[in-house]
């Protein structure tokens, strides 16, 4: 059976990383998956020694297997003509112009993917939603490949649930795999087709099958639960704060009752990521075009907190060094949106650097797997400002080391593990006194720090005394 992953039918502004995830356990079984593009560059990035994205265990699985069952290739339309199952990863980004901008998903590539397979099909075929879309996306595709096409299409919803930083593992062993179709004997004959596929190493009680509206909302209502918790627990740590309480101890005590359990119960400076705030959004738009305006407030507070507690971290900062950063030294660590990632989009970083630049402070950053040219790009797209600009007040340093020489304070914004195990003491002797830690992730051991001499900010842990708190945050 040949599998075929239509990943962009023109270069879209950036690639969509689940479709590099979603194929590996395919290559163990009696498949031959072929990834096409149009870019040129990406692809050949993919044949490449040095694959253009970070995810651990993926570089194995595709050195192991490229060339043998696993292909990457520009010849998009001999993939079509060739697939039995077409599986899209165009990216689906938010809006930024026009109807339901900031809100609604800008689904440009989808139609211009639809309209390509359309063109070139000429037997029938399953094709597969596995970028996140809209409800009733894959009945508006369904129009456009039976209006313009020559043959008979099933499209099905089977929307991707991987993690990064953990997506190889996640595919390998996966909570569930949801397909959605529609409920005819085509359509039917479809789902259990691709549910055929994933048998060969998901247990079947896994495989769950809907119809195709529920698969798509699905995905988005996951999404949005998973950052309802993370902003729930973030405007805990406000609390916790305030009160002298510490959000450690709150989560540990609240996620032990089995109805609510321990995951995504760790505060930070907020959740990032290509997809929490984007479904959110999305979702959001949902509720307001189906006149559930109620409904939409309430999802879109979630990504108010967020915001909130970005804003909040600046804040601790500035005010923290004596209410004003201007000139002074910040090394940033951590630049990912997460660790185990070269992700970068909608990373609290971004904002935390936009802020500290419009204070005037000096931003030293680094970041393990965040290439130089991705941090220029979006703090560029954030501060409106021109690279040159951008310059006068952001580092990019090679190691933590060199981004702490001289620095007034750390500023931790990506979990990253071996911000754990670097020596504080030394980094110490060589920063501005006093020393400030502000840890937005909570991964260090701030009674170590404290006796080393460092001032020490973690969110909704109770407050440094010597912390200047006289503004609340």
């Amino acid at each position: 059976m040949c599998l075929f992953w239509l990943v962009s039918p023109r270069p879209p502004p950036c690639g969509c990383l689940a479709c590099w995830h979603c194929y590996g356990c395919f290559l163990l079984f009696p498949f031959t998956p072929k990834i096409v593009d149009i870019s040129v560059p990406r692809i050949a990035a993919w044949n490449s020694d040095e694959l253009p994205i970070y995810e651990p265990g993926l570089d194995k699985v595709v050195k192991a297997c490229r060339g043998k069952n696993l292909f990457f290739s520009t010849e998009v339309d001999q993939g079509i003509r060739d697939a039995d199952i077409i599986f899209v990863a165009v990216n689906t980004p938010t809006k930024k112009v026009g109807m339901g901008a900031g809100r609604a998903a800008d689904l440009t590539y989808w139609e211009l993917a639809a309209r390509r397979i359309a063109s070139v099909a000429e037997t029938p075929k399953v094709v597969v939603e596995k970028s996140t879309v809209p409800i009733k996306t894959a009945e508006a595709i369904s129009a456009v490949l039976h209006g313009a096409g020559k043959t008979r299409f099933d499209v099905l919803s089977n929307p991707e649930f991987l993690a990064e930083g953990t997506a190889m593992t996640d595919l390998d062993n996966p909570d569930r795999v949801l397909i959605g179709g529609n409920m005819n004997e085509s359509g039917n004959a479809a789902v259990a087709k691709l549910a055929d596929v994933y048998a060969h190493w998901v247990p079947r009680e896994r495989i769950l099958t809907t119809n195709v509206w529920s698969s798509e909302l699905s995905k988005l209502v996951a999404n949005s639960f998973l950052a309802q918790r993370v902003s729930s627990i973030n405007a805990v740590s406000a609390i916790c704060e305030a009160s002298g309480a510490d959000v450690d101890e709150v989560a540990r005590a609240v996620g032990m009752d089995s109805r609510i359990g321990s995951k995504f119960l760790k505060a930070s400076v907020g959740f990032g990521g290509s997809c929490f705030q984007k479904d959110i959004l999305n979702l959001v738009y949902l509720c307001q075009s189906m006149g559930l305006a109620d409904v939409a407030e309430y999802f879109h507070s979630v990504v108010t907190m967020n915001d909130r507690q970005k804003e909040r971290f600046v804040s601790r900062i500035i005010h923290g060094l004596f209410n004003t950063v201007t000139g002074k030294r910040i090394a940033l660590l951590g630049f990912a949106f997460k660790k185990d990632t070269g992700d970068t989009r909608e990373s609290a970083s971004i904002e935390i650097c936009r802020r500290l630049i419009e204070e005037r402070a000096s931003v030293c950053i680094y970041d393990p797997k965040v290439e130089a040219d991705q941090i220029w790009m979006d703090l560029t797209a954030a501060t409106k400002l021109d690279k040159t600009e951008v310059q006068k007040y952001v580092t990019l340093c090679d190691s933590a080391y060199e981004a702490a020489l001289g620095a007034h304070a750390l500023a931790i914004a990506t979990e990253w593990d071996e911000f754990k195990t670097l020596d504080y003491d030394k980094i110490q002797e060589d920063m501005v006194k006093p020393s400030f830690v502000f840890d937005g992730r909570n991964v260090l051991d701030h009674g170590a720090l404290r006796e080393l001499g460092y001032i020490v900010y973690a969110i909704g842990k109770p407050l440094d005394p010597k912390l200047n708190t006289s503004i609340n945050c």
